[in-house]
């Protein structure tokens, strides 16, 4: 019984020289030499289902059969899995990495080892690679067969339709019901085949990569989804489930989470005989109890998911792989188990250095094909990548997935350093914001900047951990990553790439490597992305349709889903009212889904993406637009209504409480990011960016272009409706913020009268006994309104006083009072002193002041007084105590804005207050028009990679997505006050189509994907950023009616 003949790995059967897998050691350094010793034979099953044998040493460490498994895959994430085995109880248990193979497993020939997966991260954008995220999805199959992974029927209905499109392609009625009929999913399925086809429907064009994107985006969201339940009793006696996931230990009363420990919570793990018990971190504000104690069915039992909640808190908490114990000299105490392996975090920082190779791989269950043959040309291949928002390429967000090749699938480094997460290898990351996102409030990105440097003051850069055996396994991933050393090199490898006729075939998920040394990952990654997709302008403007395009429909779900559904539950509107609103925009929203999906399906065929098949001209977008906008016309009748909903809806809101309640209590929700009545207005804004796409897209085209007749005629006919309903829009929108401001302010009835519009509102320094104090001013066209901020739950503007414009005049005082930016204000019965920040923001003031001192002058005579609830603060600079307000209470209304209450926290009112500047209604016109939605990367100032998000730029801030599909942002940016600039070469960014913002000590990078893009983002943020003039900006723009 010599040794057993080695069975060729998948690539020394395609020719591949001999490698020992991929390896993280450090420069110089050799692994260590295999065991030598007989061979013993171990059977795997895949998770394709497959059965693999592995020759492994007898006195081998359970890491090198982990090893040669990843290796005999070419899985660079192999750290996600584990091998689990029937131990001699006949219980399930995973393998010990560190002990030997036989001491683990007494009788190889009888036990089958399972390959699967044992650690589910938070967010599957952390998987960098096709292949990882492909095993994942059968771990997701595997689950809902064996009823592991429980969810309702429509939950359950739509991840099979995800798996059905993997395997089969596109819905075929009869296709389908054959393969449903052939391949059972989950039990009783026939009762669901309807539903699942039905779903399946609507997955057209969606490649398998894309399918799996999908599968595993609605699965992470499901409470059961990587769970796996341990029998228990708690000290009462009651049955109880415990399982342990990436955020702690979780306790089930059978499939339902009854309770949850975050790993930052517990303190000490431990367990005695059949007791687990749990110690807490003491917590005033906690009713548990110091140490928590759970029976469990045995000392097995117990140890082994003692065990398991090692090995994840190790896994997601920690940086590096813990130090062994030194062993005591006369006897021990406790368990010696410790973690093996690489943590999360050193895994994202070894795929973000590109120490690894692009590979390609098979589908056993497809009968689609997600990657090209093997044989064929790298310019023939083209690479996608998932439409799904967590992880992405450079290119439109609706790109099918496809397999990378080696050549073609060199990505983007990224990271990020705020949330320790990397991107994946498609480029598409999912935020986790410096703090958690799922309150009431959406946190502010200064918060997450906070959140990094307190990181990275704790974090050092981690040098890799050697791996053992002769096969290294693959490397391990982590969302913890602030600074990392350079990857180690890869070795050269070379293969045929043509198949022997003669190769035995394995298992399908075997990948070839190719012998291409563009796979290590460069600098210049994003210049081979960015060739892959059009770089016509015209195709960059028809993009931006379709970015845009998405955020308008969210907006409407707004209104049309979640607003609908929240009256639905309460009885607080009239059902006329009802009917108004839903009546006239769920025909906006059902024609604006139909032209969504228009637009990407040209721009799909524009990149040759999809249905290759069909022949024609399809690089361009004038007549989708010239179809759509003529279909337009017929809902212009709705349009119209939006005014009258406007009012009704205030009205509404003014004559019964429980429509103001129900109203404030919505717009506290994380989807309404905007004011609630700013969605009113939603579908006249979105005309004006029609007009201004259609307008960039005809001075591009020269006038023979084949588009250039088609734009032009859209470009009339969107340029006629805008002009029919400019005025109505203008009116409703002085009204909107009129309503608005009134949110803000208190100890004031009737702000909101007729003729009264809004003009600027800002932050001023008022004089008075007490010296210099910030006080927010409101200037309307018949009176200037000056307030401090309060300090009330809602954080609301308390009103101190105000001066008509009639009859007031205003002169520079600078000289009489020794303040720089000073302004004297005199009005017939009192005068006030004023001081600006700067002297651009003291001219704007007193460029509006001056306009509408001038148009009270020329309308019929003094405003009307103010109601108000409070005595206004009528006292001129010379009396001592002008407003009553404390030093602690100035301190502490200039707190920060993540510290604000969830009400009205982050009003541009409030962002002014911080930044100590202004805003216009001009400027909120402009911003009206200056909206924009798409991709853009980010980085701190302090950070090493760039993160991937989504990015919604409206009413003077930029919100941040996870992806376009999200319902909620989940942080935001306030820009007002920042300023924008290009990096300096001293700033070492490198790349190209950057810009910089920074406020302060606030930095931050973005980088578009294109010079179009680049632009465009310049253009619309730099309206934010730099506040026009009057003068200025109706030099340009058409003059608004005051």
């Amino acid at each position: 019984m010599g040794e057993t003949e080695q069975r060729p790995t998948a690539g020394s059967r395609l020719g591949a020289q001999e490698n020992a897998g991929i390896s993280t050691l450090e420069h110089g350094q050799k692994p260590p030499m295999t065991p030598p010793g007989k061979l013993i034979s171990i059977k795997i099953q895949m998770l394709d289902d497959t059965q693999e044998t592995f020759d492994v040493p007898q006195r081998a460490p359970g890491k090198v059969l982990h090893d040669a498994v990843c290796n005999h895959l070419n899985l660079v994430e192999g750290d996600y899995f584990g091998l689990e085995f029937p131990d001699h109880k006949k219980m399930m248990v995973w393998l010990d990495l560190l002990k030997p193979v036989m001491k683990q497993i007494r009788r190889p020939k009888h036990v089958v080892v399972k390959f699967v997966v044992k650690f589910f991260p938070p967010d599957h954008a952390q998987l960098q690679e096709e292949l990882t995220r492909y095993l994942f999805a059968l771990q997701v199959k595997q689950d809902l067969a064996q009823g592991r992974l429980t969810c309702n029927d429509t939950s359950t209905a739509l991840l099979i339709s995800h798996i059905v499109q993997s395997e089969i392609g596109d819905f075929d009625e009869t296709i389908d019901r054959e393969h449903l009929a052939k391949n059972k999913y989950i039990p009783q399925q026939e009762a669901l085949e309807d539903k699942i086809m039905e779903f399946h429907r609507s997955h057209m064009g969606q490649t398998p990569a894309e399918s799996d994107f999908q599968l595993l985006e609605i699965a992470r969201r499901l409470e059961m989804y990587g769970i796996r339940l341990h029998p228990a009793k708690d000290r009462e006696g009651t049955k109880i489930n415990l399982a342990v996931a990436n955020t702690g230990i979780l306790v089930f009363q059978g499939h339902t989470k009854i309770n949850a420990f975050n790993w930052a919570k517990v303190r000490k793990l431990s367990f005695k005989r059949k007791r687990f018990l749990i110690k807490l971190r003491p917590d005033v504000n906690s009713s548990f109890q110091d140490t928590l104690e759970f029976l469990m069915a045995s000392r097995d039992f117990c140890k082994s998911f003692w065990k398991i909640c090692v090995e994840h808190h190790a896994f997601f908490r920690l940086f590096e792989e813990p130090k062994p114990k030194p062993k005591p000299v006369l006897f021990s105490r406790g368990s010696s188990f410790r973690f093996s392996g690489r943590t999360q975090k050193q895994v994202l920082d070894y795929v973000k250095e590109g120490g690894h190779k692009k590979v390609q791989f098979e589908r056993k269950h497809s009968k689609i094909h997600s990657i090209r043959s093997l044989t064929a040309q790298p310019s023939e291949q083209h690479t996608e990548v998932p439409k799904q928002s967590s992880s992405f390429a450079y290119g439109d967000d609706n790109d099918a997935a496809a397999v990378q090749s080696c050549r073609q699938g060199k990505e983007l480094k990224a990271s990020t350093e705020d949330t320790g997460q990397h991107k994946s290898p498609s480029l598409k990351k999912s935020p986790k914001e410096g703090r958690r996102v799922d309150g009431a409030v959406v946190s502010t990105v200064e918060e997450e900047e906070e959140t990094a440097k307190d990181r990275m003051q704790q974090n050092r850069p981690q040098s890799q951990q050697p791996s053992t055996g002769s096969l290294t396994g693959s490397p391990h991933l982590s969302e913890l990553s602030i600074n990392s050393q350079g990857g180690p090199s890869v070795a050269n490898m070379s293969l045929s790439p043509n198949l022997s006729p003669d190769a035995k075939q394995s298992s399908p998920l075997i990948s070839p490597l190719l012998n291409d040394p563009s796979c290590i990952r460069t600098d210049d990654e994003e210049e081979v992305k960015r060739k892959r997709f059009p770089t016509e302008k015209a195709y960059f403007i028809a993009k931006e349709v379709a970015t845009t395009e998405r955020t308008y429909l969210k907006d409407l779900e707004v209104i049309t889903s979640w607003f609908q559904s929240a009256v639905s539950k309460e009885d607080c509107m009239p059902e006329t009212l009802k009917n108004l609103i839903f009546s006239n925009f769920e025909p906006l929203h059902k024609f604006h889904t139909g032209f969504l999906k228009e637009i990407e399906q040209r721009l799909a065929l524009w990149e040759g993406r999809s249905n290759a098949h069909i022949k024609g001209d399809y690089q361009r977008i004038g007549d989708v637009m010239l179809k759509n906008i003529q279909s337009m016309k017929q809902l212009t009748i709705h349009l119209w209504k939006h005014n009258e909903i406007l009012i009704e809806l205030e009205n509404g809101i003014k004559n019964s409480r429980k429509l103001e309640t129900f109203c404030r209590d919505f717009e506290l929700q994380k989807v309404c990011y905007l004011p609630l009545n700013t969605f009113l207005l939603r579908p006249l804004h979105r005309l004006m960016h029609y007009k201004q796409i259609m307008e960039r897209l005809c001075k591009h085209y020269p006038p023979n272009h084949v588009d250039f007749r088609d734009s032009r005629a859209a470009l009339a006919e969107i340029s006629e409706m805008v002009a029919q309903l400019h005025g109505n829009m203008i009116k409703m929108e002085n009204f909107q913020k009129l309503h608005e401001l009134k949110k803000d302010l208190i100890g004031i009835d009737n702000l909101v009268i007729p003729g009264r519009e809004f003009i600027r509102l800002g932050s001023l320094s008022k004089l008075s006994g007490k010296g210099l104090q910030q006080r927010m001013f409101f200037l309307f066209n018949d009176i200037l309104l000056y307030t401090s901020r309060g300090l009330t739950a809602s954080n609301q503007f308390k009103v101190h006083g105000h001066l008509p414009l009639y009859g007031m005049t205003i002169e520079e005082s600078e000289e009489e009072w020794g303040v720089p930016h000073c302004l004297t204000l005199r009005g017939q019965h009192q005068s006030i002193v004023v001081a600006a920040s700067t002297r651009g923001e003291m001219d704007k003031w007193t460029e509006d002041i001056q306009m509408a001192i001038d148009l009270a002058e020329k309308s019929s005579g003094p405003a009307p007084e103010l109601l108000a609830s409070s005595p206004p603060d009528n006292k001129s600079p010379d009396e001592t105590t002008v407003d009553q307000e404390s030093e602690d209470d100035l301190s502490a209304s200039r707190t920060s804005l993540e510290r604000q209450s969830p009400h009205r926290g982050n009003t541009t009112v409030h962002v002014c207050w911080h930044r100590n500047t202004s805003v216009s209604m001009i400027d909120f016109s402009i911003a009206v028009e200056n909206q924009l939605s798409g991709n853009l990367l980010r980085k701190f100032k302090n950070s090493n990679g760039w993160q991937k998000l989504w990015v919604v730029f409206t009413n003077f801030c930029m919100f941040f997505y996870k992806s376009h599909q999200d319902n909620h942002p989940l942080a935001s940016l306030p820009l007002l006050g920042y300023s924008l600039t290009i990096p300096s070469e001293s700033e070492n960014i490198h790349k190209d189509y950057v810009f910089k913002l920074h406020f302060k000590s606030h930095v931050y990078y973005f980088r578009a994907e294109s010079e179009y893009t680049f632009e465009r983002w310049m253009e619309v943020i730099r309206s934010a950023t730099s506040s026009a003039s009057r003068t200025r900006a109706l030099s340009h723009k058409e003059p608004h009616t005051y």
